[in-house]
């Protein structure tokens, strides 16, 4: 479902006016700016494994006491040079415009960072930031988890790889694109892996033991969509593409999981996963400390223990973190999008938001663009043969 993706550019790299090179030079010192702001290198606890075990010692009632890492930048300096800014040397209204909102949007990320670890300050900025789920999120949310799990002794869930295998599993996979990136590993992440966009780094958790599956998804995920659109994104002449469009987050997600979904990946195991992650964000909206959100998952959806624990981690690192319902408001948004017939290329041209298609249609045409040159292996062709995955998915509000 492909489609011809035409970029169009002229002569505008060329052109000594004023108005444009007060957008180059903005859209440049945006980048400097901000490739300080890396939110998950901050956000992850450092004492997980420690905590866990406390908590479960006692009994699930006493709150974790999480650590984070030490914020290595001057803020209030960040937010000052955000917004001194000359945006209005750039004379195109729209673009004028865009690079506001981007303005808006990594200050709002400053502003997360900043309070990490201060309760209901940081809630309330990764509120602003991220959202919260709408009642029809968790009532999708709760659709999802009337299903069966697959049968967990099916062969593609028996954990069998360590870090280092799991390392080598990236490295083949990743041999089918046309581009390099940093493994490293980690024993302090809620995740069991991700990827670091301002330094192109995956990052394995190296306490986790790796399934088939879960090596399926992770590739595909994390190499197919959030590697391919850092690399696409630094290639175009504006970094905003690299550092990311405002709200780009959901898109991003959305793009990922539906990889797993083409790639024939995605089960109803990994979609109750994350419909757990929005119930989790929504006891946040509902006032729960950690051990009650972690008692509704553990006690009233029968969520093991372990999982349980790491998906209330997700949720409550920092003084609650709401980003992890994105996921599966991001999946729905790609998928109506896939099914409409629209161009699934045009997505990955770096860190996009949907909701800014036609800021990114006007920059194409004013030749603001490069070509797209890596598209995510998964959605040549979709290779889903999960009947169960697509009935929930076309099921969705």
């Amino acid at each position: 479902m492909l489609k011809p993706f035409i970029i169009i550019t002229d002569s505008i790299m060329n052109t000594p006016h004023t108005s444009t090179k007060a957008l180059f030079e903005i859209d440049n010192q945006i980048d400097i700016l901000v490739k300080k702001i890396e939110l998950l290198s901050y956000v992850n606890p450092t004492n997980i494994e420690a905590e866990k075990e406390r908590f479960f010692a006692s009994k699930y009632l006493t709150d974790p006491v999480f650590i984070y890492p030490e914020i290595n930048f001057d803020r209030f300096n960040l937010h000052r040079e955000l917004f001194s800014q000359p945006i209005e040397q750039i004379e195109d209204t729209e673009i004028r415009q865009l690079y506001q909102d981007i303005i808006y949007a990594y200050s709002g990320l400053i502003q997360c960072i900043e309070t990490i670890g201060e309760g209901k300050k940081f809630y309330y900025n990764s509120l602003h930031s991220f959202g919260t789920p709408t009642e029809d999120d968790v009532e999708n949310a709760k659709f999802i988890l009337h299903f069966d799990d697959e049968d967990d002794k099916d062969e593609q869930f028996r954990p069998k790889y360590n870090e280092l295998q799991t390392e080598q599993k990236f490295r083949d996979y990743s041999k089918r694109y046309d581009f390099t990136y940093t493994i490293k590993f980690s024993n302090t992440m809620s995740a069991i892996a991700m990827v670091l966009n301002n330094t192109k780094t995956l990052v394995i958790n190296q306490n986790h033991t790796f399934s088939d599956n879960e090596i399926a998804v992770l590739t595909n995920h994390e190499i197919g969509v959030h590697m391919v659109t850092s690399m696409n994104g630094i290639l175009h002449p504006l970094k905003i593409f690299s550092h990311g469009f405002p709200n780009y987050e959901e898109t991003q997600e959305g793009l990922a999981v539906f990889s797993e979904y083409m790639s024939n990946s995605l089960t109803v195991r990994r979609l109750k996963e994350l419909a757990y992650r929005v119930i989790a964000v929504d006891s946040l909206a509902k006032g729960y400390s950690f051990s009650k959100t972690f008692r509704l998952l553990h006690n009233q959806y029968d969520l093991e223990r372990e999982r349980a624990f790491y998906i209330t981690v997700r949720a409550h690192r920092g003084g609650g973190f709401t980003k992890d319902y994105l996921y599966l408001t991001g999946l729905k948004k790609v998928y109506n999008y896939y099914k409409e017939g629209k161009d699934l290329k045009c997505l990955l041209t770096g860190k996009i938001s949907l909701s800014y298609l036609t800021s990114i249609e006007s920059l194409r045409k004013k030749g603001f663009t490069a070509p797209v040159k890596h598209i995510t292996d998964s959605y040549l062709k979709n290779n889903n043969t999960n009947k169960t995955v697509d009935f929930i998915l076309e099921s969705l509000k």
